[in-house]
């Protein structure tokens, strides 16, 4: 999954790149954007690689995309700058922590940005079906078009009211309408606030958690100043500076999850290997994702979850317990599951 960072000039979101995957900004990507991938960490993968001793253990990853930074005074190039994340599946908003500023206002700030550059996406296809629907078209296209015509303004007339395409719960013919567009009002949103030295310990503004209530915040520059000092001055300077740990990893788990995505498990002598999946995805789903053959010739997944298995112990034990399930292609994987796919050549 690909999320991209995104903020206005100033927030520091290329030092929050830099702290979520270990790769350094580099300034000649600045108008293209960057991309770094970082590996989630997983005390349950920890646990199975343990026990299993495989020759490899490869945990789950996101792919991030440090954008082009927003312009706060000057709203016409932002939707160019903006388009960059269309590709990506979700946003990780960086608001500027350092400042004295208003963060709630920072972040309707950028909500109001996405609004408009979906907005126009959506009234530039609105103007364009409205001349396709002036020449003659079989009956069914004619049909098509009416239907999406009627999603799209509806869309349209909200966000122009200041609403965006998240709250619309869209039906599907709707839903189908806007898919190829990729609008950012309908990716998930997680808010991390970059702060400084003087805000560690301190909670975040009420008036920002009651528009982002899972935002997060982090003191990125400093952690990674710290992570450069020799091992020996490390905890010292972290208690100093009132640190019981670095948070990066705690906030990849933050930002996976936020993104709806969840982790089942392959296990065996030759690896241990966490897989992403969206939420609510079933066993073929699952089965795609290690490989699509897999997925073609599924005939079944054989499960048992984290917790049960760690339980119990072993395999052998999961059968003997009755943990150790058949599931067909309609299961919903669920967060923690370990499988086996079962499937024909």
């Amino acid at each position: 999954m690909r999320v991209g960072i995104v903020g206005f000039t100033g927030s520091g979101k290329s030092t929050v790149f830099h702290w979520l995957t270990g790769v350094s900004p580099d300034p000649s990507t600045s108008q293209r954007g960057q991309v770094g991938i970082a590996k989630i960490p997983d005390d349950r993968l920890t646990w199975l690689s343990n026990l299993f001793r495989p020759k490899k253990t490869t945990p789950a990853a996101v792919e991030f995309h440090d954008t082009p930074g927003l312009l706060s005074t000057e709203r016409r190039d932002n939707p160019r700058r903006l388009a960059i994340l269309r590709e990506s599946g979700g946003l990780l908003v960086v608001l500027n922590g350092f400042a004295d500023g208003d963060l709630a206002q920072e972040l309707r700030h950028f909500r109001e940005e996405i609004l408009f550059a979906d907005l126009e996406i959506v009234t530039n296809r609105i103007a364009k079906l409205e001349d396709q629907m002036k020449k003659p078209k079989p009956a069914k296209e004619r049909e098509a078009d009416q239907v999406e015509m009627a999603s799209l303004k509806r869309i349209a007339a909200a966000m122009e009211q200041g609403e965006p395409a998240s709250r619309l719960e869209l039906k599907e013919d709707e839903e189908k309408a806007v898919r190829s567009f990729q609008l950012l009002t309908l990716k998930p949103e997680i808010v991390l606030v970059n702060i400084g030295d003087s805000r560690i310990g301190q909670s975040l503004p009420a008036a920002l958690l009651q528009l982002a209530p899972s935002a997060l915040q982090a003191p990125a520059k400093l952690e990674l100043e710290i992570q450069d000092l020799p091992e020996d001055e490390r905890l010292s300077f972290m208690q100093e500076m009132g640190l019981t740990e670095f948070s990066a990893g705690n906030a990849l788990r933050s930002i996976y999850h936020g993104m709806k995505q969840i982790v089942f498990f392959t296990v065996g002598e030759d690896e241990c290997r966490a897989w992403s999946l969206g939420e609510g995805q079933n066993a073929v789903d699952g089965a795609g994702q290690i490989h699509t053959d897999l997925a073609k010739g599924f005939v079944r997944a054989e499960v048992v979850s984290f917790p049960d298995f760690r339980r119990v112990g072993s395999m052998k034990e999961a059968k003997n317990q009755g943990v150790y399930r058949l599931e067909g292609k309609t299961y919903v994987v669920k967060d923690g599951d370990i499988m086996h796919i079962l499937a024909s050549t």
